[in-house]
């Protein structure tokens, strides 16, 4: 069999993403691969198909139980074999699946690196070859990129013990150069294949707002939205719990997710959730890593993530089927102190050195100012997600709440100065300096319990720019940085001071202006285009015929298939098996199992339009 008859035999499509062919290539071979890949580009077919192809078995390091329940699923739905291992199951559950897997009954085995260790793995290994093992999440190996685990530096020495080494194959959506790097290294990659198709999502639609009342800008959001499935995060559990009990006093279809409801609750929420029952998800970080629910039509931040990594990550739970969707945060200068005082924590963390939290401190600053940045800055949203993670990008994307704003040229001389001057002052009298947001602070006369105790209070500049809003000069203050009028320390406390450039300006009197937004773009300016023009009605009707087979199967909607196929079969009508094959998603196993419901249901739809 070739990767292209696999292809459209088990996953109906007729031609591979680019890079998939590849990887596939490379580890069919028996070589390394590190893959650099979107979400929703294909990673998973890119170890699915060599498991196929290979002798014994492909073992797959995944780090949550949820995806691995979803893969597997959708795995067993296409006719392919496959089992999960990990501590949903019961110790009788797992001797089973072991037991099966020892009789060479599945091509694909999804374990969690906490169980790397186990005896009963090692009995696998005796027994079976293993020909692929792929990393799914890889940048969770480093300690540098934003979901660290432990458990995946455990991957290294179960390679090392296997009779024989198997290509390695590593996965992941979010890797910028540095934790690229410390993937090959920390696993040992052996000259891998590096595919790296780009960061670049455009069905999503990025925007970022700064409400004077989130809630109420939550509530509309979603009420215009009532059909739709989304994730709202939040920073706080507290938050987590105000935003869902508010939706659901709307009589809004909303549920929860947080580390602080029991594991038997948040299986729930979640099911409910990924099963449609409840589409609007209200949660913190904890929740989503593993989610592949393909029908998230928005991303809704609540509170600002702590760097771009995480904000795209968590944004691209949104539109993994490939229709457009909306990627939306709320920002505010709380959500900025929240941050910080994260990163203060670092420092209580006992099994780090003191070199390492400093280390950690400053890396995690820095990513936190990366991530205000893109907040504040009137740059193309998308363009700074992508240079972020080193991809050459142009001036626009036209999809985006910044290109598609009209704008005007304001003039902030004036408050630009008298914010420098301040800066100024604060280095000739304090000659240790202060962070942005204790200056903004001062000179907004914010009298906290800080400010009282340091006696920042009796300074001349205390209460200074008292009429502007701390959201006002943070965003002047971070135009002044990118135009090098100022400069922010390293270390710890990152301090904010005057350039050589910026006292030149600012004793010549020098005219600064930026660009501001006027007026950004409406909803109904950004209505859904899809691929084609599908039947709504037929479109629904097939959305009906695969909630019953699902619920049937007892799997989620989205593993029979995905919207994006359901449109495809409402604009291609099959009248029978042969042409439902031709269908995108359509393979031979699901053709087989699902075939004369869809058929049917496009005829009788036809025969409706015709009385």
């Amino acid at each position: 069999m070739t990767p292209e008859s696999l292809l459209r035999q088990y996953y109906g499509h007729s031609s591979f993403r680019p890079g998939q062919k590849t990887i596939i290539d490379k580890l069919v071979g028996g070589g390394d691969a590190l893959a650099v890949m979107p979400t929703g580009a294909g990673k998973s077919l890119c170890y699915q198909i060599p498991a196929l192809m290979l002798p014994g078995v492909t073992i797959v390091i995944s780090p949550l139980i949820s995806l691995m329940k979803d893969q597997v699923s959708s795995l067993i739905q296409m006719g392919i074999p496959a089992a999960y291992i990990n501590s949903s199951l019961t110790a009788r559950q797992v001797q089973t699946a072991m037991q099966r897997a020892c009789e060479g009954r599945y091509r694909i085995i999804y374990i969690a690196p906490e169980r790397l260790e186990n005896e009963s793995l090692d009995t696998l290994v005796r027994h079976v070859p293993i020909s692929l093992l792929a990393v799914d999440e890889a940048h969770c190996v480093s300690q540098w990129g934003q979901d660290f685990r432990p458990s995946y530096l455990k991957i290294r020495e179960f390679i090392k013990k296997l009779p024989v080494r198997p290509a390695v194959g590593a996965f992941t959506a979010t890797a910028t150069g540095l934790v690229q790097e410390d993937i090959v290294k920390l696993l040992e990659l052996d000259q891998p294949c590096r595919v790296i198709t780009g960061f670049d999502r455009v069905n999503l639609y990025f925007d970022v707002v700064s409400p004077s009342d989130k809630l109420a800008y939550t509530l509309n959001f979603i009420q215009r939205r009532k059909n739709q499935s989304g994730i709202i995060y939040c920073g706080t559990r507290k938050t987590v719990e105000n935003v869902c009990q508010a939706l659901q006093q709307q009589g809004l279809p909303a549920t929860r997710y947080h580390a602080g409801l029991d594991e038997a609750e948040r299986h729930s929420n979640q099911d409910d959730f990924v099963f449609d029952r409840t589409p609007i998800m209200v949660a913190t970080n904890a929740f989503g890593m593993g989610i592949d629910k393909s029908n998230v039509n928005y991303v809704l931040h609540y509170n600002m993530p702590k760097d771009l990594e995480s904000y795209y990550q968590e944004a691209g739970r949104a539109g993994r089927d490939g229709e457009k969707a909306d990627c939306i945060l709320l920002f505010s200068q709380q959500d900025v102190a929240l941050q910080k005082f994260f990163i203060a924590k670092i420092y209580e963390n006992q099994t780090l050195s003191d070199e390492e939290k400093e280390r950690l401190s400053a890396l995690e600053t820095r990513r936190l100012e990366a991530m205000v940045n893109y907040c504040v800055s009137e740059d193309c949203l998308r363009g700074q997600i992508l240079r972020y993670f080193g991809e050459e990008y142009g001036d626009r994307c036209g999809n985006c709440g910044r290109c598609n704003a009209t704008y005007r040229q304001e003039d902030i001389t004036k408050l630009a100065h008298s914010f420098m001057a301040c800066v100024a002052h604060i280095e000739r009298n304090m000659p240790y300096g202060l962070g942005l947001m204790s200056i903004i602070s001062i000179v907004t006369g914010k009298n906290s319990a800080e400010i009282q105790s340091r006696r920042l209070n009796d300074s001349i500049i205390f209460g200074a720019m008292r009429s502007a809003s701390p959201e006002k000069l943070r965003s002047i203050a971070e135009t002044l940085l990118n135009k090098g009028y100022l400069a922010r320390s390293e270390g710890r406390y990152p301090t904010i001071h005057l350039t050589d450039e910026g006292r030149r300006n600012l004793v010549s009197n020098s005219r600064i202006t930026r660009r501001a937004i006027e007026k950004k773009p409406s909803a109904r300016a950004r209505k859904r285009a899809s691929y084609s023009a599908p039947n709504e009605r037929l479109v629904q009707k097939l959305r009906d015929v695969r909630l019953q087979l699902a619920q049937k199967a007892h799997v989620p909607a989205f593993i029979i298939f995905s919207d994006a196929a359901l449109k495809d079969i409402a604009v291609r009508r099959p009248m029978d098996v042969s042409e439902f094959l031709e269908c995108t998603g359509v393979g031979e196993r699901k053709a087989a199992l699902y075939g004369r419901a869809f058929v049917g249901a496009v005829r009788e739809f036809i025969e409706s339009e015709k009385a």
